[in-house]
């Protein structure tokens, strides 16, 4: 989750043509093979949103059953990075704060996060 020192974290809507397309997620993605969640994660914010994460830290871990696949979620706050965060996958970007409402859809993986975000002070 990239945190800006503000408090805001980053929400993209996910792309058209994927599961659960326009819902509200968090950037990032799966862990390929040969890769670490750390990994992943630089390489999957560079593909998707055109940032390179250069300070991070793990947050938790989420698990979530869909109808197509059980998923393992590894989430980490991104403090730090290099370059504007923008939509490279035609998806929406959106900063928003913790005291704001989150938007609708939410993936469902991600909603057990929202309460902890809101909990949570660096």
């Amino acid at each position: 989750m990239l945190r800006q020192s503000s408090g805001a974290v980053l929400l993209t809507t996910r792309p058209a043509g994927k599961p659960f397309a326009g819902y509200w997620e968090f950037p990032g993605g799966k862990i390929e093979t040969s890769e670490t969640a750390e990994q992943a994660l630089t390489r999957e914010l560079q593909e998707e949103i055109s940032i390179y994460a250069e300070e991070f830290h793990f947050a938790w871990t989420v698990t979530h059953r869909y109808p197509h696949a059980d998923v393992a979620l590894h989430f980490y706050w991104v403090s730090q990075w290099q370059g504007i965060p923008r939509p490279l996958e035609g998806q929406q970007l959106m900063w928003i704060t913790c005291e704001q409402a989150w938007p609708y859809p939410i993936l469902p993986a991600t909603v057990p996060l929202l309460e902890q975000i809101r909990n949570y002070r660096a």
